[in-house]
């Protein structure tokens, strides 16, 4: 475990919801106890969480510490992502214009739609028959 100061991010993405720390003495990410490329094993999901960090030029130079709880695996991700350009903002003020611009700032606010009655899913409804 890093000791000293860090900055800290919440981030958000459908029912996920993604507590990141970040130190400034370089080292690894971790995820919950684990190395990031142990928790997010699709490559799709490794960048997307890790974007913010390439985009702002701190890949190598930040200790990343995170508790994920909630969701699917690509919601963690998109989680994770909005935590980490959060903290970043918070620690290098000059970041925040790439990562605006690349809209990692910004929470997703799309969610699943919520089922009607007397359909069996939000949309879905039984097969209509003529006769």
């Amino acid at each position: 475990m890093v000791e000293g100061n860090y900055f800290y991010g919440t981030g958000r993405r459908k029912t996920s919801t993604a507590r990141v720390r970040i130190y400034d003495t370089p080292g690894g990410v971790i995820v919950n106890g684990k190395s990031v490329e142990d928790f997010f094993t699709v490559d799709a999901w490794l960048k997307t969480a890790l974007k913010p960090l390439v985009v702002s030029g701190m890949s190598d130079k930040v200790t990343v510490i995170a508790k994920i709880e909630g969701g699917g695996v690509n919601g963690q991700a998109g989680a994770l992502s909005h935590g980490l350009a959060r903290a970043l903002v918070l620690m290098d003020e000059t970041t925040k214009k790439p990562l605006k611009s690349e809209g990692l700032l910004t929470r997703d606010s799309r969610m699943k739609e919520s089922k009607k009655y007397g359909l069996k899913r939000a949309r879905k409804a039984a097969q209509y028959t003529k006769r």
